[in-house]
Order: C-alpha cells, then structure tokens, then sequence
C-alpha cells in the first residue's frame, strides 16, 4: 500500500510545482514506550495530518505496539534487538519521498516537522537534522550526555567533515535518495544517528540543522540509552567507519604507530652496531624488523583498500543518484 499524500509547505515550492503533493512517512522506532508512543503518534498526525505514521516494535513488554495502533499508527515488528536494526528495516520496507524520523520518547517536537520538511524540498536538500534545543537543559540532559554528544560530534567532525553541531539528534528529515542509498552495515543501536551523518558526509550531501525544542522524558518514562556502555559503542562505530571509508588515513596511522615502535627499538642496536660490529640484543632486533615489516603491510592493505573504497563509493552516489532531489521531481511533475 502507498503512503498517505501530505502537500508540503507552499512557500518553498516554485509555482509550477505548487499543486505536486508529497508522500511523507512518519518513522518512530519504540522499545516499551508505552507511555510516550501515544502522543507521539497524535501530536506527528496532527502536525502532519495526511502523512502515514509507523511504528515498529522492537519486542516491547508493556503494550507500547496496542497504544500505537489505537492512536492511529501503522505497527510494525522488528525482531532484531537495537534501533540500528529497527531503522535498517524501516528504510528497506516503507516507500514515501520524504521521511521523518523520530524517537518514541516523546521528546522532539512534533510542530517542527512542517519547517524540517519546508527546508528540505525548498533548498533540495537530503537530510535536515533537528538540533536540540533544551527547554530545561539540565533535565533534559544529563550532564554526561551533554558532554559525550559534544566530544562524539567533535571526533566526526574532525574526521569527516564539519556539518553537524548535533550529530546524536534522533530528529532527522531524509530524502528519498538518502534512505534508498543508505547501507547500513555497522549499527545495531543507537551509534546509528553517527553513520547517517557519515554517510551523507561521505557522499558531500546537501545537509542543514533546523532547531527544535528538546523536552524531558515524562515522569515514569526511561530512558534506554546508558550513557558510557553507548558512548563506547559510537566510538567503536567510528573508528570502523574510519576504517571503511578512509582506509589509507586508518591504516597509515598504524603504519606510523608500527614504524615509530620499531624505529625506537632499532635506533640503539644500529648505534651499538656502528660503534662495535655486533649485534648484541638480537630478538630486539628482530622484533624490530617484524614491526617495520607490519607496519609495511598495513600501509600496502590501506593502499589497496582505498582503491576498493573509492569504487564502493562510486556505487553508493550512482545509486544515490538514481533518484532525484524532491525539489526536482517537484518541478519536473
């Protein structure tokens, strides 16, 4: 069955593209949410009120999937435990050209969907990221998320690219183009917000921010994420997207740390060999030569491996180009 027609926002359509409606799909990934999902549902049908809105349950306890469907919601069920399984399926399953994606927390604020998506179509754009603004910061965010989120955006900023000031937002505007040119290849949990914004990084995607209020969690209502077990696992999500999509950069710096030991363990056994003609500490120097010789073959592997990468990434922006910006197929129709 096809999405439900939401008209976007006038004023950032040209004329000629003024009566095109779009198909906009409400994506909300819950694990026991039952107190939240509710109004989730109710506040995105009336901010959106043609779009369809799914929920997929990831094997709740407490109801979460019957509130949903009575509020009005497509339920779904993912089996797979973790939001980066949840979203995988979602984008393989649901057809629309603009999707919004959002927590079931009932923590984002559903009124600025309408602006996210405006921005979106008007400006062509491929993903429009809602950034947090607390109205109580110190409720809303722990101090360790506050400065994980920090640190996280910080080390992909460093090394992909500086876009994002909110890179963790669950809040996200997605073209078509995006969704259907997203392989999802390391996430299970929440370290999947950090590949989105790689792979749109990656693939030099037209991007914005939009702010949007960013609420506390209803009395009674958990959070999931725990703050240093999840800030380990996107640090392991990124030092592997290191590794897929800058393979020369990754394995080079082992060149460097491999070369460096070796260098240090060889310098005094030359000296003394200079000055005697021995070897006097010979498995030092044939540790030494081992090193050298890894360090060697990890820069021949990131060598490789960025030729690998590059195709990979041409094969990602023809897929990705496969389909056409919402602002042109707008025109066009």
């Amino acid at each position: 069955m096809r999405n439900a027609h939401v008209e976007p926002p006038r004023d950032t359509l040209a004329p000629a593209a003024a009566g095109r409606e779009l198909e906009i799909a409400v994506l909300v990934p819950c694990f026991n949410e039952a107190l939240t999902v509710g109004k989730v549902v109710s506040d995105f049908r009336a901010a959106l009120p043609r779009a369809r809105v799914y929920v997929y349950d990831n094997n709740s306890q407490d109801g979460t999937a019957e509130i949903a469907r009575q509020a009005g919601a497509t339920v779904r069920r993912e089996p797979l435990q973790g939001k980066g399984h949840v979203v995988r399926r979602m984008f393989a399953d649901i057809e629309a050209d603009i999707y919004v994606l959002v927590d079931g927390d009932d923590t984002y604020d559903a009124a600025a969907a309408p602006a996210m998506i405006g921005r979106l179509v008007g400006d062509q754009l491929d993903l429009v990221n809602g950034r947090r603004i607390a109205e109580n910061p110190e409720a809303a965010y722990r101090w360790g998320h506050r400065t994980g989120n920090a640190a996280l955006t910080g080390m992909v900023a460093r090394i992909f690219g500086n876009r994002f000031g909110d890179m963790l937002s669950g809040y996200k505007a997605l073209s078509r183009r995006f969704v259907k040119s997203f392989p999802i290849i390391t996430s299970k949990g929440f370290e999947i917000e950090t590949e989105l914004a790689v792979h749109a990084l990656e693939l030099s995607m037209p991007v914005a921010e939009v702010e949007t209020i960013y609420r506390e969690r209803p009395e009674g209502s958990t959070s999931k994420l725990r703050t240093y077990r999840d800030a380990i696992r996107i640090v392991r999500a990124i030092f592997l997207l290191l590794k897929e999509e800058r393979p020369l950069a990754f394995f080079s710096g082992a060149f460097a740390v491999l070369a460096a030991l070796a260098l240090i363990l060889a310098v005094p056994i030359v000296v003394t060999f200079i000055e005697t003609g021995l070897v006097p500490r010979l498995p030092t120097a044939v540790l030494a030569t081992g090193l050298m010789l890894l360090g060697f073959l990890s820069l021949t592997c990131g060598l490789i491996l960025d030729t690998v990468t590059r195709g990979r990434k041409e094969m990602k922006r023809l897929q990705y180009l496969a389909h056409p910006a919402v602002g042109a197929r707008l025109q066009s129709d």
